[in-house]
């Protein structure tokens, strides 16, 4: 895993700031070199190969391609030898040179051969000519700016703004993240820089930019035959895992109290001697207790594989003295109040490994979350006359329920409509707090363009999971994943996200995933259990007090913490006075009315205090002054 910097003119001065910036995702190694016309630099964490003959920028031994690279190829020794019978002879043992001659061997089609997880520039020293591309799922971020001939590129945006360029506030992204809590691909929070899309590369000569997507997750043929789809899961996760043990450093894995982090351990137990789990938990006081379940069912799990258990337990304290420094290593306002705990579980297991396995993706390929179950009866629902869906009565009755929100999602058209009834925040709350926040159509326009322009209505679901496979997946969860872990140098491999095993999920029946088996009854009432053929497939690995437990998801006592610990920081950063830049963007009286709100627990309000106090910690951090040399 690593960091990788470009630009096209010369400047070893600057190629160099972007390294020193970019030095915590790859702290044993850094390169540089300049072209006639480009500027690369890289910096290196050594997992795979851990000599000099690792070393980046790469070049072939004619001199033509340079390469640099961050992600790791899994499959390489394969076609390693597919090359060697080509005639080609390696000097490494690393994954990187396979890129090299991949490349030179079958062009930018070589993308179609990689197993992994992967973002990567190749320079044609003849053409000037450069070759950027970014893993299917995308799970390594890649970041450039464009405007006017001048193109950047950088594993994070912070090392692009080391350079003078033309970065405002980007009003698009600004309105949705407010509604959605992160902003998805291409946009940035920045004007001029974007995200090179999962499964797209790039080619970019004389100041030009073409933009060619290389995978896509069809809708193929369902299959039918379930003792061959749990067999397919079985051999393929199995080899997914074994595929991302491989590495010359110590491998690890983050073990949750889930279905999916304890399949991958089980999996690990059989392929080692010896595996090294890691979980956090949170201080034992009485507004903490809840929130430990994971933690507690994790250290039941570890004993039950007999790995070497490693447990972190954080305070209020610990996440306030973070927050300004995951802001820093996040780039982008995200607004998840877990990114402290992500990093900080990062920085302990870092001592003990430098390669860890988590379970990301299971939920958006087999049906785990409680959207789905919802949208999959929803999709029947359409089937009833929408007179009687509409029906005064039925709005009353769900209101008595104490569901009147359900009113609006069983009548939302297919689409964007309902997409964001599960995923936008209350828009009467946003314009409330909002002062540029007025176009309401900004993000049901980005994601009809985007996600939505043909709609199966009567099947939706597939498709509502599809996009969060699409968007929130590489845009939330995993670029939160990749910049938590890689602050401390820490690799993150997720054996789910093989792209074998996600284009196998898409051919998998909804039915097999959710089902009407997928609502229990359990102690604590009704809750939700979906990955039914995940379950069925790998339940040697699942001890059974696993298999009668609901998913409890991961939380922290972020919202108690609000009206406690982190008071004080919230007062003064829903202020006028915090950031001169926002004090027209906000309406602060109401900010500071829905905090009080919240205190007195009239109200609950963390999803949008916990977004106005992250944007404006970034915005502190890179759009005032850009004071990118310590952490403010």
């Amino acid at each position: 895993m690593c960091g990788i910097n470009g630009f096209n003119f010369r400047d070893e001065s600057l190629i160099k700031k972007m390294n020193m910036t970019t030095q915590h995702r790859g702290p044993d190694d850094e390169g540089i070199f300049l072209s006639k016309h480009w500027s690369l630099g890289h910096n290196r964490l050594s997992i795979i190969d851990l000599s000099s003959a690792g070393h980046q920028p790469m070049f072939t031994p004619d001199k033509k391609f340079a390469v640099i690279f961050n992600g790791e190829i899994y499959n390489f020794l394969e076609i390693k030898k597919e090359l060697e019978k080509k005639g080609c002879k390696f000097q490494s043992k690393t994954d990187t040179e396979v890129i090299l001659y991949s490349y030179q061997e079958w062009g930018p089609k070589c993308l179609q051969k990689f197993n992994g997880m992967f973002a990567l520039a190749i320079l044609n020293l003849e053409t000037e000519e450069v070759f950027l591309a970014r893993d299917r799922v995308g799970i390594k971020p890649l970041y450039y700016y464009y405007k006017n001939n001048k193109f950047i590129f950088s594993s994070e945006v912070k090392a692009i703004l080391r350079h003078k360029v033309e970065t405002p506030l980007n009003y698009d992204a600004f309105n949705i993240y407010f509604r959605l809590l992160y902003v998805p691909s291409p946009l940035t929070m920045w004007q001029n820089i974007f995200k090179l899309p999962p499964a797209h590369y790039a080619i970019i000569k004389n100041g030009d930019i073409k933009l060619t997507k290389y995978w896509r997750l069809e809708d193929d043929e369902l299959m039918s035959d379930k003792d061959m789809i749990i067999k397919d899961v079985q051999n393929l996760l199995y080899d997914a895992v074994k595929l991302r043990l491989m590495s010359d450093r110590p491998v690890g894995v983050f073990l949750s109290g889930g279905i999916d982090s304890t399949i991958i351990t089980g999996i690990m137990s059989r392929l080692s001697n010896q595996v090294n789990t890691f979980s956090v938990g949170f201080e034992q006081t009485e507004e903490a207790e809840k929130y430990n379940n994971d933690f507690v069912v994790a250290k039941k799990t570890a004993e039950y594989f007999k790995t070497n258990h490693h447990e972190f337990v954080l305070s209020a304290q610990d996440i306030i003295d973070n927050l300004a420094k995951t802001i820093y290593h996040m780039d982008e306002p995200i607004s998840n109040h877990i990114q402290t705990v992500n990093m900080l579980l990062a920085e302990y297991t870092t001592k003990q490994v430098k390669v860890v396995l988590g379970g990301d993706g299971g939920d958006e390929l087999f049906g785990g979350y409680e959207r789905y179950y919802h949208n999959y009866w929803l999709d029947r629902l359409q089937r009833v006359p929408a007179s009687f869906r509409k029906n005064a009565g039925v709005k009353k009755l769900l209101g008595a329920l104490g569901k009147k929100e359900w009113y609006n999602k069983i009548n939302a058209a297919a689409g964007a409509e309902r997409y964001l009834s599960f995923f936008s925040q209350k828009e009467s709350l946003i314009a409330s707090f909002l002062k540029q926040g007025g176009d309401t159509g900004v993000l049901p326009r980005f994601m009809n363009n985007r996600y939505f322009k043909s709609v199966d209505e009567k099947n939706f679901t597939g498709q509502f999971m599809k996009t969060d496979i699409l968007s929130w997946l590489p845009d939330e969860s995993l670029v939160r994943s990749d910049k938590m872990s890689m602050a401390f140098g820490l690799e993150q491999r997720v054996p789910f996200l093989d792209h074998r095993l996600v284009e196998l999920a898409q051919c998998i029946p909804l039915s097999m995933k959710i089902g009407q088996k997928g609502f229990k009854m359990g102690e604590r009432g009704n809750y939700y259990r979906g990955k039914l053929i995940l379950i069925e497939a790998m339940q040697k690995y699942l001890p059974e007090y696993l298999l009668n437990q609901p998913k409890w998801g991961w939380f922290s006592p972020a919202a108690k913490w609000v009206r406690g610990p982190l008071k004080p920081l919230m007062l003064e950063v829903l202020s006028p006075s915090f950031n001169e830049g926002t004090r027209e963007l906000f309406n602060f009286n109401e900010l500071q009315n829905i905090l009080k709100r919240h205190i007195n627990k009239e109200t609950y309000a963390l999803n949008t205090l916990w977004s106005v106090m992250t944007f404006q910690l970034w915005y502190r951090q890179f759009m005032s002054g850009r004071q990118l040399d310590k952490i403010l």
